[in-house]
């Protein structure tokens, strides 16, 4: 039987070090000062009347920047694990001058320290006027555990400065207190509690709908967005009808959140957190005394934010504790994607993707470089715990389909399908099916040539390097850019591959199509065509990309059935 359980397990380990931590911890041959906030200085303040009360921002270079806006009230202390509490108003001006606090996990680098109170959003528009603007809501990376919207990485000025859209970002409760399952001991009042997190979000979206008028927006043309754990968070909204009236198009980005936890998973994992705090079911409101650090501390001790490792129909393969959202029948009524794609999004458009070298961010962060040393008999130890009996098979069609490539660059490719290409063509598939709303397809493959510390291997496009490229935050100094970027290289044709990104994501916000000048036209994905944009500073449409190596996937069972 194929080790399918342990690869998903070392997927989930690997969640926890996504873009959220990428941005937080510096490694050696990686300079994360690049892109410094304080690039472009503060002109003059700028004031503007939301719902709740008038707010004080910053107008920096032609861009208005509201930081640490509240957009809902209390989750803390006797709120633990429930809705928030409304939003009360208040009186006079109040600062959005500073980030705010991101959800309870080990301090971030260059942010305010983490808190439990930690329902904020961060706001970039062009100007406070009512042009109308295309909004891009992004939900931060960082698995379920960690992450924030306030990374550097992810900073939204360039878009609306050269792009004409508001950018919004949120941070919203993590890990046990955004995703502890209580459904089954706790009673009606705490029923949604393994999905409070991504509550969270809508109730950021429902502010959204509510006050961005005011900051140039258009409530009825909002795109959600995100990467890695922030494209499974835009997964789980896209089938959630509490989000459904607040956005009308999405992009899920190096994270396709095919399937989620389910409720017995999450009740093991609610059952696992109270014994190691020697509470009893029939106590569980002890959890509200318990301090934040040492949740934080029961939470780092198992893997991360796994989806619902059970495969449809078997019933042998155990369950894994960890957090994340819950397919509880009510918030979340399924699968985001599985066994089909959500009929409550039918009408919005999608758009769904990978990076084509993901796994070699992993390799950075995991300081695990032995895979560039391989040779090809290696290549099939290092694969066959995994793979098992498909091993050789899986060698052979890839050494057939890429003749020239290492084993070290086949055990990339492999390793960055299944990562997130698999999941992220399921959904393409499956969106493809409805016949409604169209979806689109993308690879990003901009080669760095960034080397993994101590060896000669290039990043090539690893795992969060989209971040900034689609933000346009790879730009030349003129434009307040610098000379190198952490992961993207300094090689100066970066700019040109970020122009596209961003134009691309803009223009599908603002319309629902992606396009871009000096890119051809992009067609949505079917089942006939499959067309597949592959994004760098030359963009080509491709048809049935990867066609040998998906079919070989499918006949082991790593991809459903051709449709």
């Amino acid at each position: 039987m194929l080790d399918k359980l342990g690869h998903r397990r070392a997927f989930i380990r690997d969640l926890s070090l996504l873009a959220g931590s990428a941005l937080s911890i510096p490694s050696p041959g990686f300079s994360l000062g690049w892109l410094n906030q304080s690039l472009n200085p503060v002109n003059d303040y700028v004031e503007v009347e939301t719902a709740y009360g008038k707010i004080r921002g910053t107008h920096a270079s032609g861009v208005n920047i509201f930081k640490g806006v509240p957009y809902a009230g209390k989750v803390s202390g006797e709120r633990r694990f429930l809705r928030p509490l409304p939003l009360e108003p208040w009186s006079g001006v109040r600062d959005a001058l500073e980030f705010g606090p991101p959800a309870i996990q080990s301090p971030r680098r260059n942010e305010p320290d983490p808190a439990e109170d930690c329902l904020f959003l961060n706001i970039w528009t062009p100007a406070n006027d009512q042009a109308k603007r295309p909004v891009m809501f992004y939900n931060h990376g960082g698995g379920f555990v960690i992450g924030s919207g306030s990374s550097s990485w992810q900073d939204g000025a360039n878009l609306a400065r050269y792009f004409d859209v508001v950018v919004v970002q949120t941070n919203h409760r993590l890990g046990l207190l955004g995703f502890l399952y209580l459904d089954e001991i706790a009673g009606p009042d705490y029923a949604g509690s393994g999905n409070m997190g991504i509550l969270d979000i809508t109730e950021g979206l429902r502010w959204v709908r509510e006050n961005i008028s005011q900051f140039g927006g258009d409530p009825d043309n909002v795109m959600i967005f995100g990467e890695s754990g922030g494209g499974a968070k835009t997964s789980c909204l896209y089938a959630m009808p509490e989000a459904a009236p607040y956005f009308n198009k999405a992009s899920i980005e190096s994270g396709p959140g095919v399937r989620m936890t389910m409720p017995d998973a999450a009740a093991a994992t609610t059952a696992w957190v109270l014994k190691e705090l020697d509470i009893s079911p029939g106590n569980w409101r002890k959890l509200l005394q318990v301090p934040a650090a040492d949740l934080l501390a029961v939470q780092s001790s198992i893997p991360s934010v796994p989806p619902s490792l059970k495969k449809r129909g078997d019933e042998s393969e155990e369950v894994s504790l960890g957090f994340g959202p819950v397919v509880d029948g009510k918030v979340l009524p399924q699968h985001p994607f599985d066994p089909e794609a959500p009929a409550i999004s039918r009408e919005k458009p999608l758009m769904v993707g990978w990076n084509e070298d993901e796994y070699t961010f992993f390799a950075w962060q995991n300081r695990d470089t032995s895979f560039t040393e391989i040779d090809f008999e290696g290549l099939y130890a290092k694969l066959e715990p995994q793979y098992g009996v498909d091993t050789r098979k899986i060698i052979e069609t890839y050494r057939k389909s890429r003749p020239q490539a290492s084993a070290p660059e086949i055990f990339v490719a492999v390793a960055s399908i299944n990562m997130m290409g698999l999941g992220s063509i399921e959904i393409a598939e499956k969106k493809a099916i409805q016949g409604s709303a169209p979806v689109y397809l993308y690879n990003f493959g901009y080669k760095s040539e960034v080397k993994l510390p101590e060896t000669d291997f290039a990043l090539g496009t690893p795992h969060a390097m989209d971040i900034t490229f689609k933000f346009n935050n790879e730009v030349p100094p003129e434009k307040g850019g610098q000379e190198s970027s952490a992961l993207g290289g300094s090689q100066p044709e970066r700019y040109i591959a970020s122009q596209h990104m961003a134009e691309l994501w803009t223009n599908f916000a603002r319309s629902g199509k992606p396009s871009a000048r000096d890119v051809p036209e992009w067609p949505a994905y079917t089942l006939d065509t499959r067309a597949t944009m592959r994004i760098d500073t030359k963009c080509e449409v491709l048809y049935n990309r990867f066609g040998e190596e998906l079919a070989m996937w499918r006949s082991v069972g790593r991809l459903s059935s051709k449709p």
